[in-house]
Parts: structure tokens; sequence; C-alpha cells
């Protein structure tokens, strides 16, 4: 799928995602790989002035998801069966951007990392491992 289809796509089966507004944009789908850019605002802080760990962890896997969109098609049921975290630096109380990338595609999982920076930024403040299932072709959609 490419970068226009994902986000017509998420529009589609996950309009919650902008219920308050847009919060995420799809800069980039490549071949297993996915860039999302996030705009931060206060919901998304947590005392001490910096991004939420829930909020990262959104981020993590709705990219993680757009790059396995990019590489196996429009698969509504895909569904995140673990994320680890490590947080690696203190956010700052601004947009964030995540890059996710896909380390195997099987037929039932999926594999991949997220690193994530503030915009603007080359200095990681979050990595995340994951792994997605795949549901059987027949439910596919």
């Amino acid at each position: 799928m490419t970068r226009a289809e994902v986000e017509s796509y998420l529009n589609e089966v996950f309009p919650q995602l902008s219920i308050d507004g847009p919060v995420y944009r799809v800069e980039a789908v490549g071949e297993q790989t996915a860039r999302l850019h996030m705009t931060i605002s206060n919901r998304h802080l947590r005392p001490g002035g910096t991004v939420s760990g829930p909020s990262l962890m959104g981020l993590a896997d709705l990219a993680f998801y757009v790059a396995l969109l990019g590489a196996i098609g429009p698969v509504a049921l895909a569904v995140t069966t673990n994320l680890s975290f490590h947080f690696l630096r203190k956010p700052e109380p601004r947009d964030l951007v995540g890059d996710a990338r896909l380390l195997k595609v099987g037929k039932r999982l999926a594999v991949g990392e997220v690193v994530i920076f503030n915009a603007g930024s080359s200095d990681p403040v979050c990595h995340a491992t994951g792994t997605y299932a795949i549901p059987p072709r027949a439910v596919v959609g």
C-alpha cells in the first residue's frame, strides 16, 4: 500500500484516531518500513513535562501496524501480540517521529522494531520491538 492508501484505510477502519483532531500523520511507507509523525498536545504530557509512556506506546504500535499494512496490504484484523519498550531518554514535550522496520514477515507473524525521536532530533527517545499476528487470508479485510 502507498502512503495515501494507508492514510485513507486508517481513516476508514480507525476513525477514532482522529476523534479530537488529527494526531498522527503517515510520512512514508516503504518496503517493510514506515515513518509516522505524532503531533503532541497537552493530553500527551505527564507530570514533569515529558511525553507519557502510553503516548509513546501508541505511536510505536501504530507505526508498526502501518509498516505491516505496507507489506501485506489492508488487513484490519492483524493484531499486536507483543510490544517491548526501552525508554532511552526523556522526550521533550514536542512532536515525535516513529521509524518502523519489519525484521521478518511470515504467514502468521511479523516481527519488527520502532525507533522514536523528537521531531528534528537524531537522538532516539525510545526503542520498541514487537510482534503482530496476521490472520488467515479468509478473514483479511
